[in-house]
């Protein structure tokens, strides 16, 4: 009896550790989505100039004629782009390979926005996300129709299906290749 009761502990001990430290990875999630207002309105400390002079150097304007309109164009792009990059590591669910487009979708209309404000040239902005998208849908059809097979051949339930996917790797890098 003594022993069930040390063992009980033990397991007690482990599911708490594993519960810290989803507790703490999750504060850190929901932490990094509470400060995208934050983040939002950084343009505001950027002047209304058409040259503005930085540490970094000096930036020219070319193309919306003021530094102030770009961050705000920036600041657009760059935090749903920001929020997509968290849901897309964050998602345990197996169709979080779609999120691959919006995220090509924010990425390309950051570098155009960037581009034309240096360039000041005109292209096609779609015909860049035909050969992602062209990888990616049929992939996320093909994931779904083998786990509707599995499903269908073994007579699981969907919430079995996902359990497998859900095992997560113990190291960054493990997680970086589960992703891609």
């Amino acid at each position: 009896m003594h022993n069930k009761h040390q063992k009980s502990k033990k397991t007690e001990l482990k599911y708490l550790q594993g519960d810290k430290k989803g507790l703490v990875m999750g504060s850190i999630v929901a932490t990094l989505i509470a400060i995208t207002p934050y983040l939002f309105y950084l343009y505001e400390s950027v002047p209304d100039v058409k040259s503005w002079n930085t540490f970094f150097g000096q930036y020219d304007s070319r193309y919306n004629e003021s530094v102030f309109v770009l961050a705000w164009t920036l600041t657009g792009k760059i935090i749903p782009l920001y929020l997509l990059f968290i849901w897309f590591f964050t998602c345990r669910h197996w169709w979080y390979h779609v999120l691959l487009i919006p995220i090509m979708m924010y990425s390309y209309q950051i570098f155009y926005a960037i581009k034309q404000d240096i360039t000041n040239l005109d292209s096609n902005q779609l015909i860049y996300l035909i050969p992602v998208m062209a990888v990616i849908v049929p992939s996320i059809y093909l994931i779904r129709a083998r786990i509707f097979n599995k499903i269908n051949d073994a007579n699981k339930s969907l919430e079995d299906f996902e359990a497998e996917f859900k095992i997560t790797p113990k190291t960054f890098w493990g997680l970086i290749k589960k992703y891609f």
